[in-house]
């Protein structure tokens, strides 16, 4: 950290916050968007057009276009200190976090699994997870790679960058430090409160058959945070998990896991 990036998040606080905390609510917001207002105009039918029959075709560019512009607008007020060494070592954290986001529906596969699952495996996420985002909808080649280009960028650039810069830049420091200057506070501080609230906030923040996996990868995530103290590198974990995810999802069909 230099020490006028230090100056500059301590002279002006309020600035730092807002660009580490609004892109996460306009993309909180978008996605409520969807999930509650999405009904209004969708049109599930085989006459609908193509807006209105799959409005998450549209939304999730809009989100994605909509916060990346925000996030480069305001990219002075990020300190992620991109580092090769921690870099390398957020791709090996970011490949085992998703190892084990994974790993659940590879079990409902391995065991054949052919109906909802109960008890124990319910609660681990073990899933099939083949209804969700699918760009095969469009029979058009350039709809169909538009659309997954759009959806890879969204996951391995924006959601990346905005979790981390929400999650680890601004949450762990302000729970850390509530009543006082958190910005004074450094990169990956590490404090037993920080870590239960940013961990169970970040795990809640998914749907709950992703609950234990994303109990774990955020457990990694703060681990990685607070050795490396380098924003940098906990994207570069996050994005290489969504790109391995991405991967999985289309070499398998796994579009629930989107």
């Amino acid at each position: 950290m230099s020490k006028q990036a230090y100056e500059l998040r301590v002279s002006q606080p309020n600035q730092w916050s807002r660009a580490h905390v609004v892109p996460f609510v306009i993309f909180m917001s978008m996605l409520l968007l969807l999930q509650f207002g999405g009904e209004l105009f969708k049109w599930d039918h085989p006459a609908a057009p193509w807006w209105r029959r799959w409005p998450e075709q549209w939304i999730y560019p809009l989100q994605t276009l909509i916060c990346l512009t925000y996030l480069i607008k305001h990219w002075r007020f990020y300190e992620f200190r991109w580092n090769l060494k921690w870099s390398l070592i957020g791709i090996v954290f970011g490949a085992i976090g998703i190892g084990f986001w994974l790993l659940p529906t590879m079990i409902y596969d391995h065991l054949h699994l052919t109906d909802e699952t109960s008890g124990w495996l319910k609660w681990l996420g073990v899933k099939q997870r083949i209804d969700g985002f699918d760009p095969g909808v469009f029979s058009q080649p350039s709809a169909y790679w538009f659309s997954l280009v759009m959806r890879f960028v969204r996951a391995t650039i924006v959601v990346a960058l905005i979790e981390e810069i929400f999650w680890r830049g601004f949450l762990m420091r302000f729970i850390a430090d509530m009543d006082g200057s958190y910005w004074k506070l450094p990169f990956g501080k590490h404090t037993w409160r920080a870590f239960v609230v940013c961990t169970f906030a970040f795990t809640i923040a998914h749907a709950p058959v992703d609950y234990t996996a994303a109990l774990i990868y955020g457990s990694l995530t703060y681990l990685l945070c607070i050795i490396s103290k380098n924003l940098g590198a906990c994207v570069i974990m996050h994005a290489t998990a969504n790109f391995f995810m991405g991967c999985f999802i289309i070499a398998y069909g796994k579009f629930g896991l989107w």
